[in-house]
């Protein structure tokens, strides 16, 4: 992996030790070569969740597809699953005769096989060659040597991840110890009932940094603040290239709501006073509560910009999402309003990189993660001192 063009003079504050560290320069949310290297080396160079399976597998009403083009980082993906069931299949969106997208990043197909709109060469769901117009005679053409360049793809607890360079690390080091907080909420059983989509002026760095701290809580989140203490809960650091910590639950609130009520129905096993806030690197952040479980999922746009799916699961039989999606909803209106500010002072020429918060320890692990990234250490090796594990927020 080559190093991001960012100076190592310029790193080395956000690499000191917790307590005498910064946070990143400037350049790192606001250049447009950084985000191309990002896009390369985070995103497309290691393990990306393109979404949910059971959500990937239809199309815009509930037909069942056997193609989708995506996009991963800066590479053109296809998913592909043979009809009958079928696993998930990835591989490059490009053409082995003359690179043509074989599916317009985007859209979907129901078909049976895979085609090439310029010259017609077609490929099995396994991406086989099937046929090429015009070389069936040639004795030195080998099919066999001409399939789409497969790329893995793997589905976890129901979301979908792609390492589109196919020279990533193996998924079970990048995810780490995450399955144990994930598992007990069995997400991939959950029924999706709701999803926001948001656009945020701000790099993608700078939500999921304010995702992992309540610092900010007591001024900007009045309604979070009433259902759960902003100092509450702690921070783990663990192996993978994960990021997370715990709020408690108030005395009389029962999940995060407007209220602290819940029309919802408890996922059965898991911590009924506790939620897990966990960023899984590069662009899933999973929120897991007693009652429902919440995901948003970061696409980058521009240094400045970034798309936002913002999902809600639920235990079969809940029938009235809105108790969380209010809540949620108006909480990150207010994040998304303090990002975009964040943004706007990372464009000053007079901004400086400033310390870190003791309660802050967990965006500490973050920008340390994303700096050791910078000079080439995958991320899940990427992991904070000893020392701050399970520190109190």
């Amino acid at each position: 992996m080559t190093a991001a063009p960012i100076a190592p003079d310029a790193l080395e504050p956000a690499l000191r030790p917790f307590g005498r560290g910064t946070m990143l320069p400037a350049e790192a949310y606001t250049s447009a070569g950084v985000l191309a290297w990002e896009q390369r080396h985070f995103f497309a160079g290691t393990w990306t969740c393109a979404g949910r399976e059971i959500e990937l597998r239809i199309d815009g009403g509930s037909n069942p597809v056997t193609q989708r083009a995506i996009s991963v980082g800066d590479i053109a993906v296809l998913l592909t699953w043979a009809p009958g069931g079928g696993g998930i299949r990835a591989f490059a969106n490009t053409c082995r005769h003359r690179g043509h997208e074989i599916l317009p990043a985007g859209c979907t197909s129901t078909k049976r096989a895979l085609m090439c709109p310029y010259h017609a060469w077609t490929y099995n769901l396994d991406g086989g060659l099937m046929g090429a117009p015009g070389f069936r005679d040639m004795a030195s053409f080998d099919p066999a040597q001409h399939g789409l360049v497969e790329l893995p793809a793997i589905v976890w607890h129901g979301w979908v991840f792609v390492n589109a360079t196919g020279g990533g690390p193996l998924f079970h080091d990048h995810i780490g110890a995450l399955g144990n907080f994930v598992a007990p909420y069995a997400p991939e059983g959950l029924i999706h009932l709701a999803e926001h989509d948001y656009e945020v002026a701000a790099n993608w760095k700078v939500v999921v940094e304010n995702y992992h701290e309540c610092y900010h809580c007591p001024l900007i989140h009045p309604e979070l603040c009433q259902v759960s203490p902003p100092n509450s809960g702690e921070n783990f650091d663990l192996p993978g290239a994960w990021v997370g910590g715990s709020m408690d639950l108030r005395d009389g609130a029962v999940t995060m709501s407007l209220d602290g009520r819940s029309a919802g129905i408890p996922i059965p096993a898991v911590d009924s006073r506790q939620v897990l806030y966990l960023g899984l690197f590069p662009n899933l952040l999973i929120s897991l509560h007693p009652d429902y479980v919440m995901t948003h999922r970061l696409t980058p746009l521009a240094p400045d910009h970034t798309a936002i799916e913002c999902s809600w699961y639920f235990v079969k039989g809940v029938t009235d999402p809105s108790f969380a999606v209010d809540f949620w909803d108006r909480t990150n209106r207010q994040d998304w309003s303090a990002c975009e500010s964040v943004q706007r002072g990372l464009a000053s020429p007079h901004f400086k990189p400033g310390p870190f918060a003791p309660s802050e320890d967990a965006v500490y692990s973050w920008v340390t993660m994303v700096a050791r990234g910078y000079q080439g250490v995958p991320p899940h090796v990427s992991t904070a001192p000893a020392d701050l594990t399970a520190r109190p927020r």
